[in-house]
């Protein structure tokens, strides 16, 4: 185990919804001593979004990120990956949807849920979430939760990728007033089935500092209950800041070591040639 790796896995540029190019982003690594540093632009291939990499960019994409591999060898490691977001039916984050790119690394997102006739985007804005909830789910938001749990586990069981995003993004929509309790018993027994999932996958979860950068959340995805929960079930973690600005790329990070210390980790994990290794904290 090497205590001197820092690593971050979950980036975006201006490829998707980003603020600064992948040249910036690399140079703000190179400043911040990352010693493995991965790019993720947010991916929805072979389709797009409006904050997903355009179809007629990927190769552009990926040259430039193989650039900046070349280019800083000698400072710092490099790593090409996606965010590929998981849509029963129309796309998937597996390594043989994205073979063509030889990616080094996915991380497997759900952003999407599906309603009734709609979908509802789980870290959408307060009134466009609430709009969407009561158009595709009749404003039962015990239901729509529900389903983005399901949709996770579906993209669990069903794909092939390295590193599991923000698995309980759906948590951002308390962020402004509590519209759900994350106490009761329901909730809790979505992260427990939540839990049991990806212990199976043997993916490795990523403590995600995002939500506290770009919004009123006050702890990371996954929650600390959470978190204790995959604890309880040797699940590895690694942390990733899911960075949108170059200034925010490490933002608490030190923090989201304690966080994991205080749920029972010892060590966080990063990827290296294509392998999960472990430094201790």
């Amino acid at each position: 185990m090497d205590s001197q790796i820092k690593s971050n896995y979950h980036s975006h540029s201006t490829f998707c919804d980003g603020r600064f190019s992948i040249r910036e982003m690399a140079e703000a690594a190179v400043k911040k001593n990352f010693t493995h540093f991965g790019f993720s632009g947010h991916s929805m291939f072979p389709f797009a979004g409006d904050w997903h990499i355009p179809l007629k960019d990927f190769k552009s994409y990926v040259e430039e990120v193989r650039v900046v591999k070349n280019e800083f060898k000698d400072k710092i490691k490099f790593f090409l990956g996606f965010e590929a977001d998981y849509i029963q039916g129309i796309c998937f984050p597996d390594f043989s949807c994205y073979s063509e790119f030889s990616p080094d690394y996915l991380i497997g997102s759900v952003h999407y849920i599906p309603g009734e006739n709609g979908f509802i985007v789980a870290d959408d804005s307060p009134d466009e979430f609430a709009q969407r909830l009561n158009k595709y789910f009749k404003g039962n938001v015990k239901s729509a939760v529900c389903e983005y749990f399901y949709n996770e586990r579906q993209m669990l069981s069903k794909c092939s990728f390295s590193i599991l995003g923000h698995p309980d993004l759906i948590k951002k929509q308390n962020a402004r007033y509590e519209i759900f309790s994350e106490n009761e018993s329901w909730y809790k027994k979505e992260l427990k089935a939540f839990a049991r999932e990806i212990a199976r996958s043997g993916v490795c979860v990523e403590i995600n500092t995002g939500g506290i950068a770009r919004s009123n959340l006050k702890e990371p995805y996954p929650s600390l209950y959470f978190l204790e929960l995959l604890k309880e079930k040797n699940v590895p973690v690694t942390i990733n800041s899911d960075a949108h600005d170059a200034d925010k790329i490490d933002y608490w990070f030190d923090e989201a070591e304690s966080f994991a210390i205080k749920a029972g980790y010892k060590e966080i994990g990063y990827f290296e040639n294509g392998q999960l290794k472990f430094r201790s904290i």
